[in-house]
């Protein structure tokens, strides 16, 4: 996924966490995330309610390989741009990616 955004002329960081990424001091400069639901020690959902909470308000993109309703309305609710249901097309992330890039630069 990192080369992929790359190839697009973005810069792409990848984090082993969301503990990770909130530590990194990338937060502010960040243009749009993309995260996991399922990932070690804070989910997806929760780093998004955290960013929200703190007033940071990116462009989200939600990815997971639960398909749960829950989960995408939950997610959608809260700002997500997309939920993404693994394993997706390379060019829906390519679409998802450049309309929260559209959203956050208008």
């Amino acid at each position: 996924m990192e080369h992929l955004i790359a190839s697009l002329g973005h810069t792409a960081k990848t984090f082993a966490s969301a503990e990770e990424f909130l530590e990194s001091g990338c937060v502010q400069e960040t243009s749009c995330l993309i995260t996991d639901v399922q990932m070690p020690g804070m989910n997806g959902i929760a780093l998004q309610d955290r960013l929200i909470a703190d007033g940071c308000r990116m462009p989200v993109i939600v990815m997971s390989a639960n398909s749960a309703t829950t989960l995408r309305t939950r997610a959608l609710d809260a700002g997500a741009v997309a939920f993404l249901v693994k394993p997706f097309d390379g060019e829906l992330l390519v679409e998802c990616l450049d309309a929260a890039l559209g959203r956050c630069c208008q």
